[in-house]
């Protein structure tokens, strides 16, 4: 089989849209996944996801300079797909930082390699266990398709309109409030936490309540997070499920 010149600049511009979409995948491209990785997985993403078609041998070979530019395209786009799985992820990270300032876990903080930057204990233990629930909930399969979809609604070589800004600030927000809203029973119960240590400084003021309330929020905030995750995944799954549409969303005209 002779592969011409034509078929191997698709399939390179291919490759192009599918890395630069996964990099903002912490699950298949984060920054914590080594570069040889990342290229080996996005090569047989794209022999998978783009079927490889026969071009007439008379189609004419892109120059170098139109050829640079569908590379800046590709990547484009790539980043659109990407910039909504990122948000879905930062969401979480938002949500866990949250209970992690509000829980006293925040005055030791850990090196996340994941996400390249850190975070407390609380923190990386919400994360892991979102992550865990995404690879078992097939969410990854979820960004594949939206990856695959990617290519009927902006075919390789074809032209793509420049989106609403009030799409991106709207997905901004909801992904912000999405964050608030996982974060929100934990919160909850660490605010009446502080409100009973309140009570209790003014009924007794003999009593330390700096010194009872920081293992006693510790420990709420543990139990809190065990309790809310009937609460939580629910919530996790509707956010994981309607990834895929909203990757797409930044590319529908």
């Amino acid at each position: 089989m002779t592969i011409s010149v034509a078929q191997a600049e698709l399939f390179f511009l291919a490759l192009t849209r599918i890395l630069a979409t996964i990099i903002h995948v912490p699950v298949l491209g984060g920054r914590a996944i080594p570069n040889q990785v990342r290229i080996g997985l996005g090569l047989v993403l794209t022999i998978c996801l783009v079927p490889w078609q026969n071009i007439p041998e008379a189609t004419t070979i892109v120059g170098f300079l139109p050829f640079t530019l569908a590379i800046g395209k590709e990547i484009l786009i790539g980043t659109l797909v990407g910039f909504a799985a990122e948000l879905v992820f930062g969401a979480v990270q938002l949500a866990s930082e949250a209970m992690g300032l509000e829980s006293g876990f925040a005055s030791s903080k850990l090196f996340n390699p994941a996400l390249d930057e850190s975070g407390s204990s609380y923190s990386q233990l919400f994360v892991i266990v979102a992550t865990m629930y995404f690879l078992a909930i097939n969410g990854h399969h979820v960004v594949l398709i939206a990856l695959q979809k990617s290519f009927t609604a902006v075919p390789l070589q074809g032209t793509i309109t420049l989106t609403d800004p009030t799409i991106l600030l709207k997905m901004t927000s909801q992904m912000i409030q999405a964050g608030i809203e996982l974060a929100l029973p934990v919160l909850a119960a660490l605010l009446l936490t502080d409100l009973s240590l309140g009570l209790l400084a003014k009924a007794t003021p003999q009593i330390q309540v700096y010194f009872l309330g920081l293992p006693l929020k510790l420990g709420v905030s543990l139990a809190g997070m065990g309790l809310v995750l009937v609460m939580v995944l629910p919530m996790l799954s509707n956010l994981y499920g309607d990834l895929g549409n909203k990757m797409l969303m930044l590319l529908e005209k």
